[in-house]
């Protein structure tokens, strides 16, 4: 199997472009193209869900095709949604602590 060529990751490099021209407002996510998947942008989000919804919003993605569920003995919460966008595939994903774990994290915090 041959390694893809810059062309081939063309379409989630365009996307990334438009997105920083259109979109330079919105919180800056973690972003990777991989010649893994050459079609696909990822944007990660570490400790902001909300950067997460805000984009997702921006985006028109619909709220009912995020999958949620939880990692680490249940101590992370993982959004995550796939989408066409301008030609590329668009994964967000948005890892977060848990708010029970987070509020209990903090109390420990304070009581060094």
């Amino acid at each position: 199997m041959n390694d893809p060529s810059l062309r081939e990751m063309q379409a989630p490099l365009l996307v990334l472009g438009v997105f920083a021209g259109h979109f330079w407002h919105l919180p800056a996510p973690t972003v990777s193209v991989s010649s893994v998947f050459p079609d696909r942008l990822d944007m990660d989000f570490f400790d902001t869900p909300a950067a997460f919804e805000a984009w997702r919003e921006a985006l028109g993605i619909d709220p009912q095709t995020i999958s949620e569920h939880v990692q680490g003995n249940g101590v992370n919460r993982v959004l995550e949604v796939e989408a066409e966008w301008g030609g590329a595939r668009l994964r967000m994903r948005s890892f977060a602590p848990v708010p029970a774990f987070a509020e209990e994290r903090s109390r420990v915090e304070v009581a060094s």
